[in-house]
């Protein structure tokens, strides 16, 4: 899913539905009708902003998509996440819009591109782990089918609904998060951490961190497949 503000690139395939693209709009319109409607703390000026009102926290299921919320989760260790939002259209173009298969097979003339590249994090590092991960990315979905399917039986399926007031009452990580990055560590990926592991999870709505009484803890908890 991308945010309203966002550019598709050439040849990119959006993960949404029509259903949700609707359900998108309508979101919109709202927001545009109503400027001083609650949201979770965090999300205060722009890319923040739109990346709260139209992703965080939606159930994704699309394995491109899960990849690159997982790569630039990774990305943004001891960086903020608007940093990585403000990069994340030159991440597109740098790493083939998030392609798995090509990303495996980044050579050391392809790294020393990325090195030199400004647009992105240029951590020799980070850049390794994507690479390194995409190989292990490709294992788990010969194994489980999709990386879908792997991923989500850490919340046996489910969203896991949580009721936070205050953005203080958030954990880094928790238990789930804890196992994930354990058996993604097993499995060979780099920068997944448990604190790491929790935000995807988030990003990506395994879990709805979504305050309350923000506008979004009820609309995420709808399905929008």
């Amino acid at each position: 899913m991308f945010g309203r503000n966002e550019v598709l690139l050439p040849g990119m395939e959006s993960c949404r539905s029509i259903r949700w693209q609707r359900e998108l709009a309508k979101t919109n319109e709202q927001i545009e009708m109503n400027p001083n409607i609650t949201r979770c703390a965090w999300a205060r000026t722009e890319p923040n902003l739109s990346y709260h009102d139209t992703e965080w926290g939606v159930p994704l299921h699309d394995d491109r998509a899960l990849f690159e919320f997982l790569i630039l989760e990774g990305a943004q260790a001891g960086l903020s996440w608007e940093t990585i939002l403000k990069k994340r259209v030159n991440y597109r173009i740098a790493f083939d819009n998030f392609s798995v298969a090509r990303i495996a097979r980044y050579d050391q003339r392809k790294v020393k591109g990325l090195l030199a590249n400004p647009g992105i994090v240029r951590n020799r590092l980070k850049i390794a782990a994507a690479i390194q991960n995409a190989k292990a990315f490709l294992a788990l979905q010969k194994e489980f089918g999709s990386f879908d399917a792997y991923v989500w039986r850490f919340v046996e399926g489910r969203p896991k609904q949580n009721s936070w007031k205050t953005l203080k009452q958030i954990p880094a990580a928790t238990p789930e998060s804890q196992a994930l990055s354990k058996d993604l560590l097993q499995r060979g990926f780099k920068f997944v951490g448990p604190t790491i592991c929790y935000a995807f999870m988030q990003a990506v709505g395994m879990v709805n961190d979504h305050a309350v009484d923000c506008f979004r803890h009820a609309e995420v908890v709808r399905p929008l497949r």
